[in-house]
């Protein structure tokens, strides 16, 4: 049974500006790895933002969980739709220590029910001993941990990556892959991630397809 299901979702940046995304379909098992290949300006990134209700489709259909919660009737606010998100970046913030940091995404519990949560994700990603320090004084794949411990700690359904690997060195990238898969395997967690790179795919996915970008149209709009 399918977890995500996307069905003829099509996007542009505006009237009459060309089509990024053209009538796209695909579907998601709960717990599944899936990863997006594709040339940069393909529509890869613009994906995610969809998904995680970021931006407004032109037409189509997205479902979390046998949920709508983008439809051409339906618009799921970005905060009421369980999406967690690891940007290219890490978007860390600098002023904060990794306690910090984790701990901003459980604004909502109590706070014995953030320390609790925080243990729990500082377990899951490795990060004893790390608590106390600043974004600056980890190395990239630890900042990426402390990304991606904030994106799970609030329990989403499904986990969206940008590009997670972009900013990591060769070596770093080969040891950080296997450690991610077993991480959103551990957490039994839905994850779409995006990538340029084939080994990406190889080593965290369960499957993967291609987007192709579309072909240039006069009218973006011009679709039923």
């Amino acid at each position: 049974m399918s977890f995500v299901e996307v069905q003829n979702l099509s996007f542009s940046y505006g009237y009459k500006q060309p089509l990024v995304i053209d009538r796209l379909s695909f579907s998601i098992k709960k717990g599944e790895i899936i990863g997006i290949l594709g040339a940069s300006g393909s529509g890869k990134s613009t994906l995610l933002r969809l998904i995680a209700g970021l931006e407004l489709p032109l037409e189509g259909e997205i479902r979390i969980n046998g949920k709508i919660v983008s439809s051409n009737k339906v618009f799921i606010q970005p905060e009421h739709r369980r999406v967690g998100m690891v940007f290219q970046d890490y978007a860390l913030f600098p002023q904060m220590n990794v306690k910090k940091n984790i701990k901003f995404a459980l604004h909502h519990l109590s706070n014995e029910e953030q320390d609790q949560r925080l243990q729990e994700m500082i377990k899951l990603v490795h990060l004893e001993g790390l608590e106390d320090r600043y974004p600056h004084e980890l190395s990239g794949g630890q900042q990426q941990r402390v990304a991606l411990a904030r994106a799970l700690a609030a329990k989403p359904d499904v986990l969206l990556m940008d590009e997670p690997f972009s900013n990591l060195d060769a070596d770093l990238k080969k040891n950080i892959r296997s450690e991610l898969r077993t991480i959103l395997k551990s957490a039994q967690m839905t994850c779409l991630f995006v990538t340029h790179d084939k080994h990406d795919i190889e080593a965290i996915s369960d499957g993967s397809f291609v987007i192709h970008p579309p072909r240039q149209r006069e009218e973006a709009l011009n679709l039923h």
